[in-house]
């Protein structure tokens, strides 16, 4: 794999060798066809002076031999004019063309380097939860003599990885879902409060590396999809968990600001994403460094998943510094209600 990628980053440079020599090559050909015009110009009004000097006598008849010579002045700077107006428009043409070549080429690439790193992402994401399931299950045949205390730990550990390997892949079924515009939002009034206080309980009780905790204004109503919404909440804490110290504190919050704008932040105490990073890590399969620098695991598609479904929800997810340390997602609505007793 490593020889693979490797080789597609010498392949990528060839190719903008070779573009950009074949482009140096098409601007010198268009250099050289206008030198070669301008001379033939210039050839051109030296026979007709040639001629000139033969039609007409410039000492016998000089008014009208200095207006043939100013004709054949203007008729030259004309074609002189041509030349330099025709050449500028064809050089623009090519410099707009290769730059949008350029661009796509470049997108191009960019996109499949991104696939690579998600092929190998989800390749070693896929083998992790296959590889411990079979070792438990083997476990568990292997020693049937095992006490029912490990028998059950084996088991939820099983069940724990199996659920990993379905929520991945139902990821990378949402977000081609989404992408392509076949996932149809079924969106009821949802009592959001509620909704995201039984995500932040069961997450409670299934991460026990971190401690989530949340700050939920209540009876807060919206219209969503309550599926997608619930995976909004469950990427952002697991992305916070991946980088966050273990045993560090995720907080989860919910508030209408003075703005009247409602507000679901989720805050780490992890190191933080650069400046430079903040409007990449909404794409998708991107992720920060690569595959081989990267410890912590991932495919690149649940924050790319998360925005498309709050863009879906009609709002809008940004990430701040958190301080003194750590990131702040934070996602934004504006149509929502607050139901009072």
């Amino acid at each position: 794999m490593m020889k693979k990628i490797v080789y597609k980053m010498q392949e990528g440079k060839s190719v903008s060798l070779v573009y950009f020599l074949v482009l140096a090559y098409t601007i010198a050909a268009l250099v050289w066809w206008g030198i070669l015009l301008f001379r033939q110009s210039q050839q051109v009004k030296a026979f007709e002076v040639q001629n000139l000097n033969l039609r007409i006598d410039s000492t016998a008849r000089p008014v009208e031999f200095q207006l043939e010579l100013q004709r054949i002045d203007k008729e030259e700077h004309m074609r002189s004019f041509k030349y330099l107006g025709e050449g500028i428009t064809f050089l623009a043409i090519i410099l707009l063309g290769a730059l949008f070549v350029f661009r796509a080429v470049w997108k191009y690439m960019k996109l499949s380097r991104q696939q690579q790193n998600f092929m190998m992402a989800v390749t070693h994401e896929l083998k992790s939860p296959i590889a411990a399931a079979k070792l438990n299950l083997e476990t568990i045949r292997k020693h049937e003599g095992l006490d029912p205390e490990k028998r059950l730990k084996l088991i939820n550990n099983t069940i724990k990885e199996t659920n990993r390997l379905d929520q991945l892949c139902n990821n990378i079924l949402l977000a081609a879902q989404l992408e392509t515009h076949k996932y149809q939002l079924f969106k009821e009034p949802l009592d959001f409060s509620a909704l995201i206080c039984s995500c932040v309980k069961e997450m409670e009780n299934r991460i026990n590396t971190h401690r989530i905790v949340g700050e939920l204004q209540p009876d807060i109503w919206m219209e969503g999809d309550k599926l997608t919404l619930q995976i909004i909440l469950s990427n952002l804490v697991e992305n916070a968990t991946k980088y966050a110290p273990k045993n560090s504190t995720i907080f989860v919050k919910l508030f209408v600001n003075q703005q009247q704008e409602l507000k679901l932040q989720v805050i780490d105490e992890g190191p933080g994403i650069p400046d430079d990073e903040k409007n990449r890590i909404f794409m998708k399969f991107y992720r920060i460094g690569n595959e081989n620098t990267r410890k912590s695991k991932g495919s690149g598609l649940g924050l790319f998943l998360t925005a498309k479904i709050v863009e879906q929800h009609h709002g809008y997810i940004a990430v701040e510094d958190n301080k003194p340390t750590g990131s702040c997602f934070e996602i934004t609505w504006t149509e929502f209600s607050v139901q009072t007793a």
